[in-house]
C-alpha cells in the first residue's frame, strides 16, 4: 500500500509539499498540486485521516454525555448538535450514561486520553468539581445552566418555563395538581427546581401527587395516567409530550389539564398545551461554544403554546 513518502519519490516533490496538497494548503502551485494529485489517483492512495488529525492535535471528534437517546428531548438536542457538527466536519460520539456515575467518569478518562476534542454534557450523573478536573483537555460545554462554576453552559431557563406552566395551571382552575418526573426518586438540580416552582405556584402542592417512576418513555404515560386516576388530580405538568399524550387517551372523561413540553406533532394534533424549550438549537450553540472555545453561558428562551 503506498504511503506519503513513495508519492513524494515519484513526484519529485518533499513530503511537506505532499502533505501541503492532502491539507488543501493554499501555497502550493496549481501544476504541483495536479501532479501530486494524478499519482494519488494513478497509486489509488487513501489518506490517514487519523493520522492527520493527531499531527494536528485533534480528532476531529466530539464526545456527547446523555443518559439515553430513545427520547424525543434528547434527539432534539442531538439534531442541532449534529446539523452544527456536520457543518464543521465533525464527528458525533453518542456517550450514554443511564445516570451512571462510574460509567460518565470512564467517559471523561477516554477524553483525558485525547479520545474526543472536547465533551457536549446534556445532562450530568457526577457533581461538577468532577468536570472542572478535566477541563485542562479540551473544552466541556453543558446543556443547563450551571451558575456556581466558570463553565460554558447553553441553557434554557427551565424556573421562567415552569414558572409560566405552574400559572397557567393556576389560572384555569387547577387545585391538585400533579407532576411527573424523569428520575426515580433521584432529586436532580431539575427535580429540585420543578418542586421549588411548584411550591411557589401551589403554596399547598402535595407532593405524594409526583409520579416519580422514571416517566420519559412513552410506555410510562400508560402507568402515570393510572396513579394520577387514584389521585383525583386535575392538571398536570408532564416532563414531555409523548406522555402527556398517552396520560390523555386513558382517560375516557374527565381528564385533567395537561400540559407537555417540545411542542411535538402529537400535542399539536391532540391540543394540549406544551413548553417549547428549543433544544434543537440549544444543541447547535452548545456545538458552536464547544468549537470556537467559548467560556460564557448562553440563554435560549423558550415559548409557552397554549391551545
Amino acid at each position: 500500500m503506498a504511503n506519503i513518502r513513495d508519492i513524494a519519490r515519484i513526484t519529485g516533490y518533499s513530503v511537506s509539499t505532499i502533505s501541503r496538497v492532502l491539507n488543501n494548503h493554499p501555497y502550493v502551485t496549481e501544476e504541483k498540486r495536479e501532479k501530486v494529485l494524478a499519482v494519488m489517483a494513478e497509486l489509488n492512495y487513501v489518506p490517514n485521516r487519523s493520522a492527520q488529525n493527531l499531527s494536528y492535535g485533534k480528532t476531529k471528534n466530539v464526545g456527547v454525555v446523555l443518559p439515553f437517546i430513545n427520547h424525543a428531548y434528547y434527539d432534539q438536542m442531538l439534531s442541532g448538535i449534529m446539523q452544527a457538527a456536520f457543518d464543521h466536519r465533525y464527528r458525533v460520539s453518542l456517550l450514554p450514561t443511564n445516570y451512571d456515575q462510574a460509567l460518565e467518569k470512564n467517559y471523561l478518562d477516554e477524553f483525558a486520553t485525547k479520545t474526543y476534542d472536547g465533551l457536549i454534557v446534556t445532562t450530568k450523573a457526577n457533581p461538577i468539581d468532577v468536570f472542572q478536573e478535566y477541563q485542562q483537555y479540551g473544552p466541556i460545554v453543558f446543556c443547563e445552566n450551571i451558575p456556581e462554576a466558570p463553565v460554558s453552559c447553553v441553557y434554557y431557563n427551565l424556573e421562567n418555563s415552569l414558572r409560566e406552566a405552574f400559572h397557567y395551571l393556576k389560572t384555569k382552575g387547577v387545585k391538585h395538581l400533579g407532576i411527573t418526573l424523569g428520575r426515580s426518586k433521584n432529586i436532580s438540580h431539575n427535580s429540585q427546581v420543578t418542586l421549588r416552582i411548584a411550591k411557589e405556584v401551589f403554596p399547598n402542592f402535595d407532593e405524594s401527587n409526583i409520579f416519580w417512576d422514571c416517566c420519559v418513555h412513552t410506555q410510562d404515560g400508560e402507568k402515570a395516567a393510572a396513579f394520577f386516576k387514584q389521585r383525583s388530580v386535575d392538571g398536570i405538568l408532564t416532563n414531555g409530550d409523548e406522555v402527556a399524550a398517552v396520560i390523555l387517551t386513558e382517560y375516557e372523561r374527565n381528564a385533567p389539564l395537561v400540559i407537555g413540553r417540545e411542542n411535538l406533532l402529537i400535542s399539536k394534533l391532540a391540543g394540549f398545551p406544551s413548553i417549547n424549550h428549543h433544544l434543537t438549537k440549544v444543541g447547535k450553540l452548545a456545538f458552536e461554544a464547544f468549537f470556537h472555545n467559548k467560556q460564557e453561558k448562553i440563554c435560549v428562551p423558550h415559548d409557552f403554546i397554549e391551545r
